[in-house]
């Protein structure tokens, strides 16, 4: 690191050199002024980001070809000295880095930054020569001034500027935000700009020296009369940058722990329950099959507690999309070992380990274009083969390839309605609904196809009507189906058979909204995302069929195919393009079959967006991985009984999992709430975990 130093070290001062050469009057840098600084410091050990003083403080180097007056250098040096160890007066000033902003816009002479609300560095602002060569007339116009009382007419003025800038913001700021300011601390704020200001009104009166005063004695009164008023203008400004501080950067420690303390609780209530779940769910003359449940859930904690600890680093929390598909691979790797160790290999392992290298592909999709609208661009893994066959082959696969996927997904959805929808007026409605959504997906897609020819009529038609037509009969569908679930007559069904019709409903319900929402990339994602689940469940069926439970009598649901329809939720949720920043928010996505704004319902269509495959959906699909416990429990159970254990086991898990990376979360925000980086990505880490906890909740 010395040797690091040393080598920049020189670089500056080859640079100071060739500034002097060419800094003489009338060169090219006369009026240069050089400034050299780091973004942060760094630990001894190299950390760099955090809250620490090794981390936060960083050095300010400046240097200017014209040297400032020794009465201006008298007055500025005079707070900044200090003796070290051995008796040697080391002159080192500092600034805060809210006042940078203003100085270098003083010094450049352009308006302060209206957000800002630092105060001009006294030093870096004597470095411009303008501020104290030009010996002008004094401020009573009877007398020149000398260079200090030059200066300081020059720093008032510009903290003047500096403190009407700063209140304006006060007022503004005041005025519309919510919680604001302490109307105590802010009355004397303003009692404080108010004394500067008059003042400053007293100072610019013109005045004349007496016959019998003499210049430096009036001199001397100018430049003291100055000094109070720099102190002025300087105590409001500092006074408010307190406040502002006290309001902004502080955090209420105590709040924050029990936020936390609570979240902890709810983990641990949760994780109790599935154990007495587990516990009540065996008959009493047999012994529960432990030697096969901990190993898998041995290994479903490890998953979650590495992902969960990776969200300390905000490098691994960027790159969330990549370490949850590599956990979840590791999992398909693990699944294969052990079944090609017992010889019980089944097609279902590789596909479902084949699925994860194409959301790989999709990820990295992803995460390189950061999509701002699902309109605008064609999002979809297929837009690789354009470098490979061509444009015109790329454009013919990207209107074909998302009207393929959907008749799949269409082909898919209407079987499953057909298999587990059991109530005849409920299916044939979904169904009719299930195929004019789908219909008019197409059609949306048609309208901005440029491989068809359509009017203008046609495609506003195409691209307004249509994806209203979606949202209302998605709508119709979800209160049909809660209406049917509240006040349908009791059928013969059995209990499973119930959840997986409701189950069904809500899905197909959810699906076309979502699938508009996506864009073209949509079918592709809802492909990925039934085969995914598809996989899942014949794994878990084949967990439970190894398990042999159907001679225990007991129904114990496999921890490690939770924890991957987990994993599987985050992948989707990167796949499709979004970011857990607020800018990466796919804010066309609102705007679909929409030209106005209005905050409820582009808020709403956002949110489904946002949230739609990696929680709505897995969340409603969550019965699915429960209910083939139907097959598999003891006749001497009772199937009610067994199936509501296995649900509420399946929910418990899932969202256990949602609430420790919650947790882990809330303690990174915790620790790195000073890190550089907490309100850019530690903060929207946090509000994006705290909804995804909020509806799988709900």
């Amino acid at each position: 690191m010395i040797q690091k130093l040393e080598q920049y070290n020189q670089i500056l001062e080859d640079v100071i050199d060739t500034l002097k050469s060419l800094s003489t009057p009338g060169g090219p840098h006369e009026n240069t002024l050089l400034l050299v600084m780091g973004d942060h410091g760094q630990t001894l050990n190299g950390d760099h980001g955090g809250g620490t003083a090794e981390e936060v403080e960083t050095s300010l180097f400046a240097w200017s070809p014209k040297t400032p007056p020794d009465a201006v250098l008298s007055v500025l040096g005079e707070n900044s000295c200090n003796f070290d160890l051995h008796g040697k007066e080391v002159c080192v000033s500092t600034m805060q880095q809210l006042d940078f902003a203003v100085t270098v816009s003083a010094l450049l002479g352009i308006p302060f930054p209206f957000g800002s609300i630092g105060r001009v560095n006294p030093e870096l602002y004597a470095l411009s020569a303008g501020t104290w060569d030009n010996q002008r007339t004094g401020i009573n116009a009877c007398t020149p001034q000398d260079d200090l009382v030059a200066w300081k007419m020059r720093y008032a003025e510009v903290l003047c500027v500096n403190s009407w800038q700063v209140k304006r913001y006060i007022d503004q700021y005041s005025g519309s935000s919510i919680i604001g300011f302490s109307a105590e601390y802010l009355h004397h704020v303003e009692e404080l700009y108010s004394k500067a200001q008059a003042n400053w009104s007293e100072v610019l009166k013109p005045t004349c020296p007496s016959e019998t005063a003499k210049g430096e004695e009036f001199k001397e009164s100018a430049s003291s009369a100055l000094q109070l008023q720099i102190d002025a203008y300087s105590s409001f400004l500092e006074s408010f940058a307190k406040l502002a501080r006290s309001a902004w950067t502080e955090f209420d420690l105590w709040l924050m722990g029990t936020g936390l303390l609570l979240m902890i609780l709810s983990v641990i209530t949760q994780a109790y329950i599935l154990v007495r779940l587990n516990a009540v769910c065996q008959p009493s003359d047999q012994e529960c099959p432990s030697s096969r449940i901990i190993p898998k859930l041995s290994f479903a904690f490890t998953l979650v507690t590495i992902r969960a600890a990776s969200l300390l680093s905000n490098s691994y929390i960027l790159a969330e999309g990549r370490v949850t598909n590599f956990l979840l691979a590791t999992s398909c790797i693990a699944g294969v070992w052990s079944s090609a160790t017992n010889g019980n290999f089944t097609i279902e392992e590789f596909i479902f380990l084949l699925l994860n290298i194409f959301a790989r592909f999709g990820i990295e999709l992803g995460m390189s274009k950061q999509i701002a609208g699902p309109t605008a661009t064609k999002d979809h893994p297929v837009s690789i083969i354009c470098d490979i066959f061509g444009s015109s082959f790329c454009n013919v696969s990207m209107d074909i390839f998302p009207i393929i996927s959907l008749a799949m997904v269409t082909c898919i959805v209407l079987k499953l309605i057909a298999y587990a929808v059991h109530q005849r007026f409920l299916k044939y409605f979904i169904i009719c609904g299930t195929i004019l959504s789908y219909a008019f997906i197409a059609n949306y897609w048609a309208s901005e196809s440029t491989l068809l020819s359509h009017t203008k009529a046609v495609q506003e038609i195409g691209r307004s009507l249509a994806p209203r037509f979606v949202y209302a009969i998605g709508g119709l569908s979800l209160v049909i189906s809660v209406l049917w679930r509240l006040f349908a007559p009791v059928d013969s069904l059995k209990f499973n058979k119930r959840i997986t019709s409701l189950s069904a409903a809500m899905l197909c319900s959810w699906s076309p909204t979502i699938l508009m929402l996506l864009g073209r990339q949509g079918a592709f994602v809802a492909l990925i995302c039934i085969t995914g689940a598809w996989c899942i469940i014949m794994l878990q069926q084949k967990y439970q069929k190894d398990s042999k439970l159907d001679i225990t009598g007991s129904c114990v649901a496999n921890p490690v195919s939770v924890t991957q329809w987990s994993l599987l939720a985050v992948c989707l949720f990167y796949l499709t393009g979004h970011w857990c920043t607020f800018d990466g928010l796919r804010y066309g996505a609102a705007f679909i079959g929409f030209d106005n704004f209005h905050i409820i319902r582009q808020g709403f269509l956002l949110s489904i967006d946002t949230f739609g495959v990696s929680h709505i959906l897995p969340v409603l699909s969550l019965p699915f991985v429960a209910i083939h416990c139907y097959n598999t429990a003891s006749k001497k159970s009772k199937v009610k009984d067994v199936t509501i254990n296995i649900l509420i086991q399946v929910h418990l898990m899932y969202g256990l999992i949602t609430a420790i990376t919650t947790t882990v979360t809330i303690v990174c925000v915790t620790i790195q709430r000073r890190h550089l980086m907490v309100w850019g990505l530690f903060a929207p880490k946090y509000v994006f975990d705290a909804i995804g906890l909020l509806l799988t909740d709900l």
